[in-house]
């Protein structure tokens, strides 16, 4: 039977970090100014093994899970990555079991993970000019890199989607770009309003490009564009067509918030879990594993922790006077 939260949302979608680490310093998520050569990342041993993960995810099999997210951290820099989502294939054959990276590593394991039995990659771009890339990833990695990862994903099967997070007044000239470039390879590129996720991106509301701006831009360029509906209520971007038919995402968390209908949880790369992206505390499953609980008992604790969830926090931004600590994006992953 389904699980369902305090207000009656579903646990359909589940997030899971490998690793806190990453080979970018993006600035909307990992500042280099606090993740720099003295951050103390997670130790090997704090950190989930892949028999845990794939423990957990087993035990929600049975409760109406339907999606399962690898993320980090940038999730392809942990070693035999493939070996995990192999683990994960073979507890469900129809699971929809998807990957978001930065997809700077991509090129060179898309064929493998398509092989282990991954179904989509969903791929973080931001700028395709080089300047811009590198800035806003703070890397020395360029966005060819990622553009062969996306291209080698699709040679071997996967599907793919882009993910862009537009910023004012730093990436709003590569909406159409990046659109383009996704549109020539039928891909859905998706607009994601700049967000106020953990406490180190300095964050204002001043910087966030709206979904209806980011609809503009399109028009201005491919004419009219029309809703389409979702496949499922709790899909978090809201699909639009351009009159050639291409398609596109807009994730408006700030501008249009989707709460009342969020279906996913967060397993961060430490074991505890995540009920909200903007949450400041989770709760372990680590320990319990490590203790020897059976499946049975990390089942009980999902549904104590899950039927007990109201998390809204993007309903109710403004009616928070003063910011509270939170969980960073890195960490349990976007």
């Amino acid at each position: 039977m389904p699980l369902a939260d305090s207000l009656r949302r579903p646990l359909r979608d589940l997030r899971i970090s490998v690793t806190d680490r990453c080979n970018f310093r993006c600035r909307y998520c990992m500042p280099r100014e606090h993740f720099d050569a003295d951050h103390e990342f997670l130790a090997r041993e704090d950190i989930l093994t892949y028999e845990e993960i794939t423990k957990i995810a087993s035990t929600l099999m049975p409760l109406g899970l339907a999606k399962l997210r690898i993320t980090g951290g940038e999730p392809l820099m942990r070693k035999d990555i493939v070996k995990l989502v192999r683990m994960l294939r073979d507890l469900n054959g129809d699971v929809d079991l998807a990957m978001t990276t930065n997809g700077v590593l991509l090129k060179r394991h898309a064929a493998s993970l398509k092989d282990a039995g991954l179904d989509r990659v969903t791929v973080s771009l931001d700028a395709l000019d080089t300047d811009l890339f590198q800035s806003m990833g703070d890397t020395h990695h360029s966005p060819e890199e990622v553009m062969a990862g996306v291209d080698a994903a699709l040679e071997v099967g996967l599907q793919v989607k882009v993910n862009m997070v537009v910023q004012r007044n730093v990436n709003e000239s590569q909406v159409v770009p990046i659109a383009a470039f996704c549109f020539e390879r039928n891909i859905i590129p998706r607009f994601i309003e700049f967000m106020d996720v953990g406490s180190t991106n300095q964050w204002e509301l001043d910087s966030v490009v709206s979904g209806e701006d980011i609809r503009s831009l399109l028009a201005q360029t491919y004419g009219e564009v029309n809703t389409v509906s979702p496949d499922h209520p709790s899909d978090v971007a809201k699909r639009w067509k351009t009159e050639q038919g291409h398609m596109f995402g807009l994730i408006q968390s700030v501008t249009a918030p989707f709460c009342g209908d969020c279906s996913r949880a967060r397993i961060s790369a430490n074991g505890s879990m995540y009920t909200c992206l903007f949450a400041n505390e989770g709760h372990d499953l680590r320990a319990m594993l490590r203790f020897g609980a059976n499946a049975t008992d990390i089942e009980a604790a999902i549904r104590t922790i899950w039927t007990a969830r109201k998390d809204r926090y993007s309903e109710g931004r403004k009616e928070h006077k003063e910011p509270k600590p939170k969980i960073e994006m890195s960490f349990i992953g976007g």
